[in-house]
């Protein structure tokens, strides 16, 4: 198996995504399960080490905001409707569906925020509250968060900010408080949803160059989404998770140095829809 400290000199960072995952594990101060103070100038330090742990290199894989900014560059319109219904979060009951779909939702505000979908924006965000308050890690947000959101609802750039933030946020509390298995089921709903949305943007996906080239990239970080799932692979939501993800990484594999065919890329839009839509239920 390959040890956190290889798979950290090897990687590089094109990723920050979601909220999420292992290797600050071992670095975190205090006991088991127990929150640290994140006034103290210590916790200030760490937060400081994990962003630039998480910029340089945990996430080779683009962020929601990056996957969704390049379809936003492609002049592809905002499709109300496309993302998970806010709705939805009522069904989710267990710690597994509900940090999935809060992941799913962070991809979700993510794409709201890019096209600056202001009431989507605020929807996507009471989704996420009301998750994070059933997973039990409210402590991971500050109390003013959603005002400054609120606040800066008109300002894209801001918007985009506050919102990168939260995720080290998060990040920072599930790791310190050892709920690395959370921080895993929500990035793999940040990255299904994100290429749920790049395959279905448009109807002639296939004849648009640049996005076939953003579904092509997910190449990669979909095997460096595998990597940091296989040590927790004897977790049985993380089993579940795998054995999910297995259809499109056959396709995924299939895929050679010639480029992606026609009947590759229909496979693939088939099999994350076939995925997302096990996971919003």
């Amino acid at each position: 198996m390959k040890t956190l400290k290889s798979y950290i000199r090897k990687t590089t960072l094109v990723f920050l995504s979601g909220m999420l995952v292992i290797s600050f594990v071992n670095c975190s101060g205090g006991k088991k399960g127990e929150p640290v103070d994140d006034t103290s100038t210590e916790a200030k330090l760490e937060k400081s080490e994990i962003e630039k742990k998480v910029r340089d290199v945990i996430y080779p894989m683009p962020t929601a905001f990056e996957v969704t900014d390049m379809i936003n560059n492609i002049e592809a319109s905002y499709i109300i409707g496309l993302t998970n219904e806010t709705s939805n979060v009522d069904k989710y009951f267990t710690n597994k569906d509900q940090a999935i779909n809060l992941g799913i939702y962070s991809a979700d505000l993510s794409y709201a925020s890019t096209y600056n979908m202001k009431q989507e924006v605020m929807s996507y965000m009471e989704a996420s509250e009301n998750l994070v308050v059933e997973l039990g890690i409210t402590g991971a947000f500050s109390m003013d968060f959603i005002d400054k959101v609120e606040e800066n609802i008109k300002n894209k750039e801001v918007l985009v900010e506050l919102i990168t933030g939260s995720f080290y946020d998060t990040y920072e509390y599930l790791v310190k408080n050892k709920r690395e298995d959370l921080s895993l089921l929500v990035l793999t709903g940040t990255w299904v949803e994100a290429l749920y949305i790049s395959c279905n943007i448009s109807e002639t996906v296939y004849h648009n160059p640049e996005l076939v080239k953003v579904i092509l990239h997910q190449k990669s970080s979909l095997g460096e989404l595998l990597e940091l799932l296989d040590p927790y692979k004897d977790h049985e939501n993380i089993q579940q998770v795998l054995a999910s993800l297995k259809p499109i990484k056959n396709v995924y594999d299939s895929i050679d140095e010639n480029g992606i065919t026609d009947i590759q890329l229909t496979s693939i839009i088939k099999q994350i829809s076939e995925i997302r839509k096990s996971f919003i239920l």
